[in-house]
């Protein structure tokens, strides 16, 4: 992959409903730790952490750095103005958007959406039917550049893609997801303690190898733990 294009992993430390959740061990890693290596192993690509410039994530970012990805620092509700400054900061042409709460995020994806954003010149991919909390958004940083030019709303700000993915400006493209891993009613982001309960359990479960597990395997463990949890309440855990 060329050194243009490189994966932006959106982390901050404040957290409304699981404060410091992207620190949070999982299987004696942090989530950070899982998310960095796992978008790392197949792309090829350069991990850009972008947090924000209040010291509440000054530990983020020292954790960053401990793990050899580069840091960019902006506002803390403008996470528009973050992207567009790692894109300049690295001169990048396109990138992929990631979130530091998914540790079980598809490592396949950032090549899979990036391919498809050069194939067919869009401004943005992004795939369905992934579990939720697996996927990436691949990004031209032309696109990029000219919402945070553009956008006013602070919706657009804080999400910084439906700048891109609303109207007919932009050729914003929904892919589907290769069949082995779609499972979309499956829940594998990290956003309350119940779901970081969730993924221990599920790390717990997936089989030790070299490397990263493949989601496909965390699928399988994941639908074990919800197997056993739904036999011991007479219910669905989820």
């Amino acid at each position: 992959m060329s050194k243009q294009s490189a994966i932006v992993l959106q982390a901050r430390m404040g957290s409304m409903r699981l404060p410091g959740k992207t620190l949070a061990p999982i299987e004696g890693r942090t989530i950070l730790a899982h998310c960095i290596e796992r978008l790392r192993y197949r792309s090829g690509l350069r991990v850009i952490v972008a947090t924000t410039t209040s010291s509440d994530d000054d530990v983020l970012s020292s954790e960053a750095r401990r793990l050899d990805a580069p840091v960019v620092r902006g506002p803390v509700d403008d996470v528009l103005s973050r992207f567009v400054l790692a894109a300049d900061t690295f001169d990048l042409v396109t990138m992929v958007r990631a979130t530091a709460d998914n540790p079980a995020v598809d490592m396949d994806a950032p090549r899979r959406t990036l391919d498809l954003l050069a194939r067919t010149g869009a401004a943005h991919v992004v795939e369905h039917g992934l579990p939720y909390g697996a996927a990436v958004e691949a990004i031209s940083c032309a696109a990029l550049r000219e919402a945070g030019a553009e956008a006013t709303e602070a919706y657009d700000r804080e999400h910084v893609t439906p700048f891109l993915t609303r109207g007919r400006r932009f050729l914003a493209l929904d892919a589907l997801a290769p069949a082995r891993v779609r499972c979309p009613e499956l829940r594998l982001t990290v956003d309350t303690p119940e779901d970081l309960e969730f993924v221990r359990r599920v790390y717990a479960f997936s089989s030790p190898g070299e490397g990263p597990a493949p989601l496909s395997e965390l699928i399988a463990a994941a639908l074990m733990v919800n197997g056993i949890a739904r036999g011991a309440s007479g219910t669905s855990a989820r």
